[in-house]
């Protein structure tokens, strides 16, 4: 079994860390030491989509306690087997809008591209959990057509990458589609959704820092933490790290039953990402998508949460509550009465 002192003293290179991701259920429960009579269920439900953690976010999950938050994003369970009214493969109807391969464009003058297929780790609450990312993948050839789609759409200011998690990606093909960005005059900003960052800290390197600080575009960085404990010394170090670089950093969560549902949790969240220098940006509702109905938090429910929060919190460590509504201009903000 791992123990703590293994688990800290994995080699840094966070392609090996990467490598060595936890991908048995039965792996994970003894590295944890949780009961062996949740392994069935949780076996049943990675072969629907398969269990995936890093070493270093293993790390900071408590032991032997299997309602942990940060264990509960991770552990497939006997519920995501079941198919409730109203949860779909494709709650965002993002299909609709894949105009080429490697790009999703739901609104006007942003986009995303999905930069890789792969994550570093799987939530079990990912909207993408069914997403065709075998239809997305693409040879270098296939990514000049992709350009020539920004080129022609000039309403576009902003390119947004994505994934899976696009920074699972390789730093040298990043590197020479930022450059190729760069050179198309109406886009002005990159921003780069990731939880890579967090879940493998070492991967805020010196390639990294390099290519998303060589071009002319102003870098924004969103990552994803949903709850405080996520977040250990080397997430911080690596966070500072990224806006000793000119790097701005939000913060997107989601709001879980049985991780974060309560205003206090995440209160101290948005604290704690104030301690990193990193800002508070979108609390989303759950998206419905299929296997995941088990976190969902009533909005009425999140509302009362959000009301907890705005009591206790300024305006700049406050999210925005919000709901992705397929079909919409923008995201949609939840109203909330204090």
């Amino acid at each position: 079994m791992l123990d703590q002192t293994q688990i800290l003293s994995i080699p840094s290179s966070w392609k090996i860390e990467l490598s060595q991701s936890i991908k048995s259920v039965a792996e994970l429960l003894d590295c944890l030491r949780l009961d062996s009579s949740l392994l069935t269920g949780a076996q049943r439900a990675a072969m629907q989509f398969p269990l995936q953690v890093p070493k270093p976010y293993l790390g900071r999950i408590r032991h032997a306690d299997p309602c942990d938050p940060l264990l509960t994003q991770v552990l497939p369970v006997q519920q995501e087997l079941e198919s409730p009214q109203g949860f779909q493969k494709d709650p965002l109807d993002e299909v609709s809008h894949n105009p080429h391969p490697g790009i999703i464009h739901k609104y006007r003058n942003r986009l995303l591209l999905i930069v890789s297929p792969a994550c570093a780790i799987n939530c079990r609450y990912c909207f993408r959990r069914h997403f065709p990312y075998e239809q997305q993948r693409q040879s270098r050839q296939q990514w000049v057509s992709a350009l020539d789609y920004i080129r022609q759409h000039r309403e576009l200011n902003e390119v947004i990458y994505s994934g899976g998690d696009p920074l699972a990606a390789n730093d040298k093909f990043l590197g020479w589609l930022t450059a190729q960005i760069a050179e198309i005059s109406h886009i002005k900003r990159l921003r780069v959704h990731s939880r890579l960052p967090i879940v493998i800290p070492s991967r805020v390197d010196d390639d990294l820092l390099r290519w998303m600080t060589a071009s002319r575009l102003k870098p924004i960085l969103v990552v994803h933490v949903n709850h405080a404990n996520e977040i250990d010394h080397a997430v911080e170090a690596g966070l500072y790290r990224l806006q000793e670089n000119g790097i701005r950093i939000l913060n997107q969560s989601v709001l879980l039953k049985g991780v974060n549902d309560g205003a206090k949790t995440l209160i101290d969240l948005s604290e704690r990402l104030y301690d990193c220098g990193v800002s508070p940006y979108y609390l989303h509702l759950l998206d419905p998508v299929q296997g995941a109905s088990h976190f969902d938090v009533a909005q009425v429910q999140a509302t009362q949460i959000y009301a907890g929060m705005q009591a206790a919190l300024p305006g700049f460590l406050l999210p925005r509550l919000v709901r992705e509504v397929p079909g919409k201009a923008a995201k949609t903000i939840i109203d909330t009465i204090l």
